[in-house]
């Protein structure tokens, strides 16, 4: 068995995704003269977000930075986002919001308290419809290392 339980078996699945966000990908493939084609490039990207999702430290106590850009006409996004970080205001130290044009915010959060607090946070706030792009950066403190 391979790395992450894989046999060696491939599995074919399908996807929908924007044209332009495509053709994004595949110049940064050729750029980056890394794998030879998408599926590999997938794979990678895949191998990636479990390995980060690994380092996570559910118990200790964490600081962080939550980085969202989102078009705020999507919908009720707006709403969504409000309501979500009104549950976790213990966690929110700051929010920075930057309007970057007629559609498109940056929102950055400052975090702060147990891990699984703050990654429940970043996961709710990420898988919001409308979040073009977000980044949790996460590092445990000297208070949870014992020092």
């Amino acid at each position: 068995m391979g790395a992450h339980g894989t046999t060696g078996e491939l599995a074919r699945f399908s996807i929908a995704i924007p044209a332009e966000l495509l053709a994004a990908f595949d110049a940064q493939i050729a750029r980056a003269g890394g794998p030879a084609n998408r599926s590999e490039a997938i794979r990678d990207l895949i191998r990636s977000s479990l390995v980060q999702n690994e380092l996570r430290t559910p118990d200790a106590e964490v600081i962080g930075s939550l980085t969202m850009i989102y078009d705020h006409h999507t919908g009720d996004l707006t709403r969504k986002l409000d309501s979500v970080q009104h549950d976790y205001t213990a966690e929110i130290v700051s929010t920075m919001h930057v309007h970057l044009d007629h559609h498109n915010c940056l929102e950055i959060l400052a975090l702060k308290g147990r891990g699984e607090r703050v990654y429940e946070l970043a996961d709710k706030l990420l898988g919001l419809r409308g979040v073009k792009h977000g980044e949790l950066t996460c590092a445990a403190t000297d208070k949870s290392l014992g020092r």
